[in-house]
């Protein structure tokens, strides 16, 4: 499996209850896909939203966001880490 970092743009003014809500409807449905969402940061004053995941691909992981109804502007492979 490998993990990736998903970008959300246009998403200013996010709360961090707005946050919490679109993290667990990805929670909700992640093994359908074959993924698992570990954590999730967000900047309400850019609309800037980081995901951290893992996955059989980033296909995968864009599924579920779609279907949650926040699909990424960008998701990106993390091979390594320090």
């Amino acid at each position: 499996m490998t993990k990736f970092m998903d970008i959300h743009q246009g998403m200013e003014g996010i709360t961090a209850e707005e946050l919490k809500a679109a993290h667990q409807a990805d929670l909700a449905i992640e093994a359908e896909e074959g993924v698992h969402f570990e954590r999730a940061w967000a900047d309400p004053e850019s609309g800037t939203v980081y995901c951290l995941s893992e996955g059989p691909s980033k296909e995968a992981v864009q599924r579920i966001h779609e279907r949650t109804g926040h699909p990424a502007s960008e998701v990106h492979p993390v091979p390594y880490s320090v």
